[in-house]
């Protein structure tokens, strides 16, 4: 595997890594990945020519690492295919075309505007000083743009986005944006909606930890079984007193399931049922509803049969 960079103007004996690097692609890779990549790099200015099995005893990693590693840098767009070897891209030039790009989903009107809006700027300059040390990509500043304008979010809440996100360590592009799409379904356009939208959420938790205790289960609830419980809390405004009456049903049962008990609560919302009281009732009348008998085979035919008494009259006459 031949390497070659695309900036050969380097003649010194340091090996200089764009910044772009440490914002745009470290946080995201593998400590293993970051690490043949950073010797790829090294190796790159010399034109160096080496094979995968020298990389992987040099750098002391397996094998599947070192080709899982080149095939996720040349996804990422870092590692450049060619018929003998690879080309090692300038961070530079791919983070410019990231920003200077024509974006068809925003107008250079728009963008303009949102420039021109102080609020929005100082939205973004607390964004770029509170989780990226004041050292923010260029390209995330079109980003943030982009989801003021596609999802109407208030100032409020896109800094409220992104403290999410670096909360659960995960302030990569891919992530940020599906929080914000998952915030846009939920109608999230205001910090008060916002609020709404976590107080729903932590009254699920709290439910979901309640179930999990009661099937005493040691692990959290994935995430079909989560789906459940928020359909019976939020779309069936069901609490623990009505979800338990499930659980009690299930009690008899070898193993629980998530899908029956959804049909029972299911079906009590179906029929209009909203309190425990009401709930009970329809159960104690399916209960003592008395069982009708069907019909089997064995079951004689309803008429009369004829009788014979003098069964010697009967022969002789045959």
């Amino acid at each position: 595997m031949k390497l070659e960079q695309n900036d050969s103007s380097l003649i010194f004996s340091t090996t200089s890594i764009p910044d772009v690097f440490f914002t745009e692609y470290l946080s995201q890779a593998s400590g293993d990945f970051v690490k043949v990549y950073l010797y790829l790099y090294f190796l790159s200015k010399y034109n160096k020519e080496v094979k995968i099995n020298d990389l992987s005893k040099k750098l002391e990693l397996p094998l599947k690492t070192i080709q899982d590693a080149v095939k996720y840098w040349e996804d990422e767009g870092l590692l450049i295919r060619k018929n003998q070897g690879f080309i090692v891209s300038n961070l530079q030039e791919i983070e410019l075309n990231k920003l200077y790009k024509p974006k068809i989903t925003i107008s250079s009107t728009d963008l303009a505007k949102v420039a021109e809006n102080k609020y929005r700027a100082k939205a973004i300059d607390t964004i770029n000083n509170e989780f990226f040390q004041g050292v923010m990509s260029p390209s995330w500043y079109g980003d943030i743009d982009l989801w003021f304008k596609k999802y109407a979010f208030d100032e409020e809440v896109m800094i409220a986005l992104f403290r999410y996100c670096f909360n659960k360590s995960a302030l990569h592009r891919s992530y940020v944006a599906t929080v914000a799409e998952a915030w846009n379904k939920n109608k999230i356009k205001t910090f008060a909606d916002l609020d709404s939208y976590f107080e729903k959420e932590q009254k699920v938790k709290t439910l979901e930890n309640s179930i999990r205790k009661k099937l005493r289960l040691n692990r959290n609830l994935n995430i079909y079984e989560e789906a459940y419980v928020e359909k019976w809390n939020i779309t069936y405004g069901y609490g623990l007193d009505i979800i338990d009456i499930a659980l009690k049903k299930m009690a008899g049962k070898s193993t629980y399931s998530f899908e029956y008990m959804d049909k029972m609560i299911s079906d009590w919302h179906e029929r209009g049922l909203k309190t425990p009281d009401e709930i009970n009732k329809l159960l104690e009348n399916q209960k003592n509803k008395p069982v009708q008998k069907k019909e089997t085979k064995e079951t004689k035919a309803n008429f009369s049969q004829r009788q014979y008494t003098d069964l010697n009259n009967f022969y002789s006459n045959i």
